[in-house]
């Protein structure tokens, strides 16, 4: 009788497209967790394939951190620390420099040096979702010249944009679309028209939006063929003694400017949930209030996550 063993298909001998078919069923994390890349070489080849790792999905990674009143502002315990960087170096290795979109979340704090060591491992990415800045000081600079292929990023808001800007444009040849969390004033908007003048898509939803910095826009990126400021505070600022003034609808100049767009998204309604969380937090959303993954959201398809 034949022995029943050399019938047996062994898990190492399974096609190398079968197992890439199993695994892109896991999460990123379950990948990495477990000693899948450790069973064999087959199944390790299979760990490093292109098709695991076109994302590279952090949103659901927190930071277990305390707010401190110095700068950076915040204290991330050394556990979370060691654990991301864990997470990092096993999830870049494997992927083998294929990764062309990562995404991490909104609150995670992540380091200049684990941002620089992501960057030398991903030179193909295409869409960047940025982290909170408190611990990326000057480094974010340095880093853009690394990705010459980003097409699109998601940021904070940030006090000094121009030399951000100023980077993507020069290294960024196929750079078109901008989400900003955060508030959106003149000196940003300013920078956009100097150094991204071919930008196509920028979101602005949820922020606290100057009436001038979007009049600047409107009138000087020329290129632009789709804006986002659904849910946003509108703030118009006066002469003394009104100074600043909050706007409760789009005037006929906006309307009339914004009408060359492709598409002109917009919500300033004050039965809507979104619309009156923004004015509660003052224009700079607290995402970590409300319901998990809605900092994902935005109503231009290509930013949502």
């Amino acid at each position: 009788m034949e022995d029943r063993s050399a019938l047996t298909r062994r898990w190492e001998d399974l096609d190398n497209d079968m197992l890439v078919k199993i695994f892109q069923s896991f999460s990123i994390i379950d990948l990495i967790s477990g000693k899948i890349a450790h069973v064999c070489s087959g199944w390790r080849r299979a760990c490093c394939d292109p098709l695991l790792w076109k994302t590279l999905d952090l949103s659901k990674q927190k930071s277990n951190f305390i707010k401190i009143p110095l700068d950076p502002y915040v204290y991330v315990d050394g556990r979370s620390d060691k654990e991301l960087t864990r997470v990092l170096k096993i999830s870049l290795n494997l992927s083998q420099e294929n990764i062309t979109s990562l995404i991490f979340r909104f609150d995670l704090y992540v380091s200049d040096e684990q941002l620089t060591y992501t960057a030398k491992k991903c030179p193909r990415l295409k869409r960047l979702v940025l982290p909170a800045w408190n611990r990326i000081k000057n480094e974010i600079t340095k880093l853009i010249p690394m990705w010459t292929d980003l097409e699109s990023l998601t940021m904070p808001s940030i006090a000094n944009p121009q030399y951000l800007m100023e980077q993507i444009g020069k290294n960024c040849n196929n750079f078109q679309e901008l989400k900003v969390m955060g508030p959106f004033d003149i000196l940003f908007a300013s920078a956009l028209v100097q150094y991204l003048p071919n930008l196509k898509v920028l979101s602005l939803r949820c922020s606290m939006l100057y009436k001038d910095a979007l009049v600047i826009i409107l009138d000087d990126l020329h290129r632009l063929e789709v804006l986002n400021i659904s849910h946003c505070l509108l703030i118009d600022v006066q002469p003394p003694p009104i100074r600043k003034r909050v706007m409760t609808e789009l005037d006929k100049t906006i309307l009339e400017k914004a009408s060359r767009l492709r598409e002109f998204l917009t919500c300033m309604n004050n039965s809507c949930i979104m619309c009156q969380r923004t004015k509660n937090d003052e224009g700079l959303m607290r995402w970590y209030k409300y319901e998990e993954g809605l900092w994902k959201a935005d109503e231009i398809s290509s930013l949502a996550l």
